[in-house]
């Protein structure tokens, strides 16, 4: 297999890296040419967030050449506002699509993370920190028998001993259970080091490059190459993980499936030292402390379309929160806020595999709040198809239904279609 370089839109994106004195660069929007992208990459990733980048980073590790493009700056999207949470899971109990994928990521991040910082020197800050889930109004029993029934270490917390494990919590929280084997990492730094790990590993990294199109063989289901906003690219197999544009991208090739963009606003509270230790969540909202004395606070869910801003009440309704779980948080520091486009789905069941009416392109995207747990049990199953080796889960949960989601028509050979 043939070496491939390490080609950016800008020395900005590699500032956190510190490798620029390692990366080929090139330009924003500049044309792709026979001295700019070495050789034809077995696979073409399109998608520059955490699946895309664990993706490649998992291909280049087993051998294969690797070349990803993103529309904008790598690593920057959804990837990056996350709140980094990990869930607990076990692949003994685990039954579902969702808990299965979530299990299998769970067990491998441990691993995941003691390699990138041995092969990068970049501390992701995934730690095992715990978490509650807390309820002011509703009663937590069949959520937390659901899930203990899936395997997990699970405990139900009276009053007295909430306020042992956690004090600064409000008194007014009405139920309450413990998941020792809950962890966080720090989106950010996980990025970063997936970046280097990938430089180090060959992949070639292109910014600034929208998709605009494939190109299919003649009278088949074969994807010839895809068409960028800086050229042509052909490549062996082909990968979309373009989060919430993942709808339109698949559309090109008549494969419909439900991926639309969901707002989430986030805050950044600061206070001189940490109130608490555990990841705190009530309903779909969370409070993830860091170890620095900073807490995150996430996230409101708003159909906005690709608006990505913040407003004066999902601001607002975000510090709200905040100080009914932790009161004392009423005087901490806001340090900033952001939002991010999640790829919502088909529920919590994200896309991964082959698609439809094509030969060579797979797609892994839909994994709505979910994108940074899941990534490296995504990233082994994506290897494992393209390698045509068997899957450590079963993958036919995650399959795009032939009927329902696509409707098979596919493109004619050549043509490209701007998403």
């Amino acid at each position: 297999i043939p070496p491939v370089f390490v080609c950016t839109a800008g020395t900005e994106s590699w500032h956190c890296c510190a490798a620029e004195d390692a990366v080929s660069i090139i330009p924003r929007g500049a044309p792709l040419t026979q001295e700019s992208c070495k050789s034809m990459p077995d696979v073409l990733i399109a998608g520059g967030g955490v699946i895309g980048l664990s993706i490649a980073w998992e291909l280049a590790s087993h051998g294969v050449s690797v070349s990803l493009i993103d529309q904008g700056q790598i690593g920057r999207e959804a990837s990056w506002a996350g709140a980094g949470m990990l869930p607990p899971g076990s692949l003994e109990g685990a039954t579902g699509g969702e808990p299965r994928l979530r299990a299998f990521s769970h067990s491998l991040w441990p691993q995941w993370s003691d390699e990138l910082r041995q092969s990068t020197d970049i501390d992701n800050g995934y730690r095992v920190c715990g978490g509650i889930n807390l309820s002011f109004d509703r009663d937590l029993e069949p959520e937390r028998v659901a899930c203990s029934r899936e395997g997990n270490d699970v405990q139900a917390l009276s009053a007295q001993q909430l306020a042992q494990l956690e004090a600064a919590i409000s008194p007014e929280v009405t139920d309450a259970f413990h998941m020792p084997d809950f962890g966080q990492v720090r989106n950010p730094r996980q990025l970063k080091a997936l970046i280097s790990a990938c430089h180090d590993n060959g992949v070639e990294l292109i910014e600034g490059t929208p998709l605009l199109g494939w190109e299919r063989v003649a009278n088949g289901g074969r994807i010839a190459a895809a068409r960028t906003g800086a050229g042509r690219i052909a490549a062996d197999q082909f990968v979309t993980a373009c989060g919430a544009w993942s709808g339109e991208i698949l559309a090109a090739v008549g494969c419909h499936v439900r991926v639309e963009p969901l707002r989430g606003q986030m805050a950044l509270l600061k206070t001189a030292r940490p109130l608490f230790r555990h990841v705190l969540q009530v309903g779909p909202r969370y409070l993830v402390p860091r170890s620095d004395g900073r807490t995150l606070i996430g996230s409101t869910e708003e159909h906005v379309g690709f608006v990505k801003r913040n407003t004066v009440s999902g601001v607002q309704s975000l510090l709200e929160f905040a100080a009914k779980v932790v009161p004392n948080l009423r005087d901490a520091e806001l340090e900033r806020c952001w939002s991010g486009l999640r790829p919502a789905g088909r529920g919590d069941v994200p896309y991964i595999g082959p698609v439809p009416g094509t030969d060579n392109l797979f797609v892994a995207t839909g994994h709505f709040r979910s994108g940074l747990q899941m990534s490296p049990g995504t990233a082994v199953l994506i290897r494992q198809m393209l390698l045509g080796q068997e899957t450590t889960i079963p993958a036919t949960p995650y399959a795009i239904a032939s009927s329902s989601e696509t409707n098979g028509t596919g493109i004619d050979v050549a043509e490209s279609v701007p998403v």
